[in-house]
């Protein structure tokens, strides 16, 4: 579970031209007013901790952001928060080291590669991305590495600008950077989705490129890849909110809090302008409707991966209806067919291919059913004996 504190709503100071929040700055429902201690009863009664997020989060000013974060370590022992980085100062560094902060930056590339993150000209764009990059290598000569989140699409993942996009892989790899997460582009409407949107097949090229990449990394991973091949082993506990049945009126892996201390959910579910009140209960209609709809009328009906995938996140669901399976569905298909047959080579059984995925299914429908959304480790624990070989060696 992730805590995101949120006191200046998606208040941004730049414009990415695809941005998921962009449909509550169309309605005009940006937050501009806080209340520290009303957002830190917030955080206590969600349990922590917290990264503060935005839109951008280092708007707030300096004390501000002093003061939650000596009381984030106080209460919780450690901070963090994921910004654009194009503000990034020296106060800002000393107290990221000072109280333990965390730092996630959002960046699609090096120079001209990021400038749908647009800060309104293209100079002051091309100045905001030099600014960005500078930060992330102080970050690293700091000993405070961030991790990185980069969105792939046409201007940064096309066959031309790929060599371009792993040469900047590899000299992050050596200044520190450790962990980076790619993800495909989510289109509000059918004008970003024209401009910008990788076809199927580039989408699924630039992710085997980067597969391909990442054997060569010395320290960076892509969690991506990692995440796909625990899913296909069973292994879910540690692997991102879009694999784990999320309910997009709870969004359970995201706890939101707004500047008043009122309680959101994570803003990709949110496809009106509205940030709606976060129900009290979970439900997990969408997975049992999956399930049993045929792929041609927007589920997952008969698809070996769907224990893994569940429809991935409903806030990519085609046509914006979380109802639907993610509009990728054909791109992480191919993924999953990859590392699944790169675990066969290997000898590993995946749970794909093995008896026991008929067994997982019925279990998790049946909690899903229950209003509970149990992980495949969980029912695996109890299966025997024949289910024991998924993620072992097939050898005999």
């Amino acid at each position: 579970m992730t805590v995101e504190l949120r006191p200046l709503g998606v208040h941004c100071n730049i414009a990415c031209q695809y941005c998921y929040q962009n449909p509550q700055r169309d309605a005009g429902n940006l937050g501009r007013r806080y209340d520290l201690d009303a957002m830190k009863r917030a955080v206590k009664e969600e349990g922590g901790p917290f990264t503060i997020f935005g839109g951008e989060p280092l708007l707030l000013p300096e004390n501000d952001l002093e003061e939650l974060w000596a009381w984030g370590l106080e209460q919780f022992g450690r901070n963090g928060i994921q910004t654009n980085g194009t503000l990034i100062n020296e106060a800002h560094i000393r107290m990221f080291k000072r109280f333990n902060v965390s730092v996630g930056i959002s960046i699609d590339g090096p120079g001209e590669l990021n400038d749908v993150r647009w800060s309104g000209s293209l100079e002051q764009t091309r100045l905001d991305t030099a600014r960005t990059e500078a930060a992330i290598s102080r970050l690293c000569q700091e000993n405070i590495p961030p991790t990185l989140i980069v969105t792939l699409h046409r201007n940064n993942a096309t066959r031309d600008k790929l060599p371009v996009m792993h040469e900047w892989f590899r000299q992050l790899d050596r200044r520190g950077v450790r962990s980076a997460r790619l993800h495909l582009l989510e289109s509000e409407n059918q004008f970003i989705r024209d401009k910008y949107t990788l076809s199927g097949e580039e989408n699924i090229a630039a992710l085997m490129s980067f597969a391909a990449l990442e054997p060569d990394l010395r320290g960076m991973s892509l969690d991506i890849f990692h995440d796909v091949e625990e899913l296909l082993q069973g292994r879910d506990d540690d692997v991102g909110c879009v694999w784990r049945a999320c309910d997009p009126y709870t969004t359970p892996a995201v706890r939101g809090i707004e500047g008043a201390g009122q309680r959101s959910n994570c803003g990709r579910t949110n496809k009106d302008g509205i940030d709606f009140v976060k129900s009290e209960q979970a439900g997990f209609e969408r997975y049992l409707a999956l399930y049993h709809t045929p792929q041609r009328d927007g589920g997952c009906q008969g698809c070996r991966f769907f224990l893994m995938c569940k429809g991935q996140c409903p806030g990519t669901a085609i046509d914006g209806d979380w109802r639907n399976r993610t509009e990728h569905c054909g791109i992480w298909m191919k993924l999953f067919e990859l590392v699944e047959q790169r675990l066969v080579d290997q000898g590993i059984a995946p749970l794909s291919l093995a008896p026991a995925r008929a067994i997982v299914e019925r279990a998790l429908l049946q909690g899903w059913a229950e209003g509970r959304n149990y992980r495949m480790r969980r029912v695996l624990k109890d299966i025997t004996p024949l289910d024991l070989t998924i993620g072992k060696s097939l050898a005999r």
